[in-house]
């Protein structure tokens, strides 16, 4: 029992992680409605500059660890806002009227563009930060083992399930979460209402883009290092896990996404781990076509 209680306090920190994800991926593509593989990558980018500036203050600037790391935090969050407010203005809202397999083919290319932009950047090395906050929590113990987490992944949990929540109340509260969902049932006739399509939109890329680049520096400072193609793995799992729960609320995509992350831990810690991507991926398949086909027969009745 403590063994699987331990499985269970891992999948914690990996479904929060999910599940910030997946919030923000929520926000662009309940208005856009089509499939965007650039989000992985944002998030993994975000989270290689973090590393990337939190060296460069360290070695060429003579700052303490804790100042290099709040530059690369910030860079983190400079860059994600850039790059969304490249991405609404220049890619989704022209191509937003085309066909979907425009979106896809555009953000694979800036997926390529950013992993290739994260290996060049870091000159095909990979650069750790030294572990942080890894001090053992124990929640349990026994004879020879004990189920424990470090305090980063308790201040990782904490910041997600804070800002998730935090996040969900304002967007059920506000006029912002109003227009969102009245663009996100019919933007033409929330634009004949008065509500800004446009503006509205660019809010949710740029929202989608903070909480990517949070996640993305929540995982570097735990992890220490994130991989040049680990966005499109994150991407691909984060893309299944919202296509089946759809995107219609936030904060239900975020809940099915912590599930996953959970799943995925408790099969790490009883099958084995070379199969875990391959069940995953099989099983949320075949959820996505058998919810998917009755949530479309249900829209023709």
């Amino acid at each position: 029992m403590l063994y699987f209680f331990q499985q269970v306090l891992n999948g914690l920190h990996s479904g929060a992680l999910y599940a910030l994800l997946a919030f923000g991926y929520v926000l662009t593509n309940g208005i856009l409605h089509r499939t965007n593989l650039a989000y992985g990558a944002l998030f993994a980018f975000c989270g290689q500059t973090m590393i990337l500036a939190a060296a460069f203050g360290y070695q060429a600037l003579w700052l303490t660890l804790f100042a290099a790391v709040a530059l690369g935090i910030v860079a983190a969050f400079l860059y994600a806002g850039l790059i969304s407010h490249v991405l609404s203005r220049s890619i989704f809202e022209p191509l937003a009227d085309r066909t979907p397999n425009a979106i896809v083919v555009t953000t694979l290319g800036i997926l390529l563009l950013l992993s290739e932009a994260s290996r060049i950047a870091a000159d095909t090395h990979d650069l750790w930060l030294p572990p942080m906050l890894a001090q053992p929590i124990i929640f349990a113990n026994g004879a020879n083992f004990n189920a424990t987490l470090t305090l980063i992944q308790l201040l990782d949990c904490g910041i997600v399930v804070a800002t998730i929540v935090l996040a969900s109340w304002a967007f059920a509260r506000s006029s912002f979460g109003r227009r969102w969902r009245g663009v996100s049932d019919d933007p033409k006739a929330a634009a004949m209402c008065g509500v800004d399509v446009r503006a509205v939109f660019r809010h949710a890329v740029l929202a989608g883009g903070l909480c990517a680049a949070l996640a993305g520096v929540l995982a570097g400072l735990y992890y220490g290092n994130i991989s040049f193609g680990s966005g499109l793995v994150y991407g691909l799992k984060i893309l299944f896990v919202t296509a089946v729960g759809g995107y219609l609320s936030p904060l239900r995509a975020a809940l099915g996404a912590a599930a996953f992350g959970m799943a995925e831990s408790l099969w790490a810690g009883y099958f084995p781990v070379e199969w875990r991507d391959a069940w995953i991926y099989l099983f949320l398949v075949a959820m996505l076509v058998l919810i998917g086909a009755g949530r479309d027969q249900s829209k023709i009745v």
